[in-house]
């Protein structure tokens, strides 16, 4: 595969009994994580990785090694430059064509399409070193102590806050210089200028802490604090809008035929006044048949702005029946205005069997949502499910395809096609694409569109976090198009929000095993060197 040597029809004879045996989809999800979904919202068994390993074993390894380092037959396909293309469509297109020139076969005449992509994102994965069955969740951190260069800027990193719960979730500065900053299963703090943590602010939306330890450390709860953010005017207003997954038990169909508690997304607003939660408003709650007993892990969470007075909140999938029914709020993003009433141009509002609130639909875990004044369009970013991470340019009534097509695989290598299972029945053509497709997932987190003073070369460019990858992003888009990724962060950790303080240094929130942090990152300058600034 992108080889250089000889030797590999032997290779392939030797591979050709062994190709076909792994290729069947895994329904059953664990009941103790996901109960009321398939295995295309479930986490990968250990089982699954063993599949993908062994078909990689059975087809490649003779010349290509057993951990990727190659052999006397094939050339390494780690830590080395493929030649005939490195991405997933150059990976597909080489094991289907093969280079016969070099004695390569081709094994589109021996594997299905679906086992050669199998096969191209495992071995991306390891290129990558994004292993699907490590999370970083405990991986070492250490806060770099010198400048770090990227292409424009040399960077200063500082910790200005630590000691938070390990599992924080957003971040949002106020006009005095403090941060809110929501803990998932704790609750609402306030960080003062000089890094002090404040006590849990008194009344804000009951949080649950029995969260269960899955695999790689993921914890699976539900009735958590997800976003924090502050209203526009806030200066004028105080209102604070928090975004959290409300949580019952015994309250509808789900949670009595489980026999467990049920949760789903809630909105709220309300205003901090001497550490206590006041003048709570509900802006949005779902029905209560809506409330299931998945884990919150996906369920959305965000809360964006625009100009016009309009608050947009991303919700997630715990039921995947729901993602494509306009009647449920499952996998939607919803358009309120900020007091919580439904905009009556909402592209919904004349059907019958929707929500009205609905913005957009076929989402499966959002993890950032923005709005970009300056063009006037939304913005999220989305986990897609092994591969398939995604950057969408949101628009009005439009589908973005979940459960019905992604760019990874489902957790076991199938194809991710349930429209049939569901019975719904939906065009390529008409689902919206992502504008950036990020295959293998680094675990995109939440974003911000850079429009501060103190990196002004990168204003307009997307600063993108992630999650296994622990590494921060800058992407250059262009009429829609990606022109441009630049790495401006390396294997830092788990990064669960990003924001732009006032003086246009960017906050990095990080969750760790040994507690949540907030991270400054600066433009470098000392009297001898000047941090590097582009027209």
């Amino acid at each position: 595969m992108n080889g250089e040597k000889g030797g590999w029809t032997w290779c392939m004879l030797i591979a050709v009994c062994a190709t076909i045996v792994l290729s069947d989809p895994i329904f059953a999800a664990d009941s103790e994580t996901e109960p009321s979904t398939s295995q295309a919202t479930s986490q990968p068994t250990n089982g699954v990785e063993t599949d993908f390993g062994n078909m990689f074993q059975a087809n490649c390894a003779v010349c290509h090694g057993e951990h990727m380092a190659g052999s006397a037959q094939g050339t390494p396909l780690v830590g080395t430059v493929l030649k005939h293309g490195e991405d997933m469509a150059g990976l597909v297109r080489s094991i289907t064509d093969g280079y016969t020139d070099v004695g390569m076969p081709a094994w589109g005449k021996v594997l299905s399409t679906q086992e050669i992509k199998r096969l191209a994102l495992w071995i991306s994965e390891h290129r990558s070193g994004l292993l699907y069955s490590d999370f970083k969740i405990s991986s070492e951190l250490e806060i770099p102590d010198q400048p770090v260069n990227t292409e424009l800027y040399r960077l200063e990193l500082q910790t200005i806050a630590d000691g938070l719960d390990p599992l924080p979730y957003s971040i949002a500065p106020l006009p005095n210089g403090s941060l809110l900053v929501t803990e998932k299963m704790r609750g609402l703090r306030i960080v003062a200028p000089t890094g002090a943590i404040s006590d849990l602010i008194v009344g804000t939306p009951k949080t649950y802490d029995d969260a269960r330890t899955g695999g790689g450390g993921l914890e699976y709860g539900m009735g958590w604090l997800l976003d924090v953010a502050v209203h526009p005017n806030y200066a004028e207003n105080g209102w604070v809008y928090l975004h959290y997954t409300d949580r019952c038990s015994d309250c509808n169909k789900a949670s009595r035929e489980s026999g467990r508690s049920v949760s789903m997304n809630a909105l709220v607003r309300g205003r901090i006044r001497n550490n206590h939660w006041v003048d709570e408003e509900v802006l949005w709650k779902a029905a209560i048949e809506d409330y299931m007993p998945s884990s919150d892990v996906a369920a959305g969470g965000r809360i964006a702005f625009d100009p016009d007075g309009y608050v947009f909140l991303s919700i997630g999938m715990q039921s995947i029946e729901g993602i494509q029914n306009l009647e449920s709020a499952h996998g939607k993003v919803l358009r309120l205005h900020d007091d919580g009433r439904i905009p009556i141009d909402n592209p919904f509002v004349n059907n019958p069997h929707a929500l009205n609130e609905i913005w957009s639909y076929g989402h499966r875990s959002p993890q950032g949502l923005e709005y970009d004044a300056q063009t006037r369009v939304l913005w999220e970013t989305e986990h897609g499910p092994r591969g398939g991470d995604e950057i969408n340019r949101l628009v009005a009534g439009h589908n973005y395809g979940w459960p019905l097509f992604s760019h990874g695989q489902n957790y076991d290598g199938t194809e991710v096609a349930w429209g049939k299972t569901l019975g719904i029945e939906t065009e390529l053509k008409d689902i919206d694409q992502p504008i950036v497709d990020l295959t293998p997932s680094p675990a995109i987190s939440s974003f911000v569109i850079y429009t501060g003073d103190a990196f002004p070369a990168w204003k307009n460019s997307f600063i993108v976090g992630s999650l296994k990858a622990t590494d921060v992003y800058r992407i250059e888009l262009q009429e829609d198009k990606l022109i441009h990724q630049e790495t401006i962060i390396e294997n830092l950790a788990r990064i669960r929000d990003i924001e732009i303080d006032k003086d246009g240094t960017l906050l990095l929130l990080l969750e760790h095993a040994t507690g949540g942090k907030i991270v400054r990152v600066s433009p470098h300058r000392d009297a001898t060197e000047q941090a590097v600034t582009a027209n």
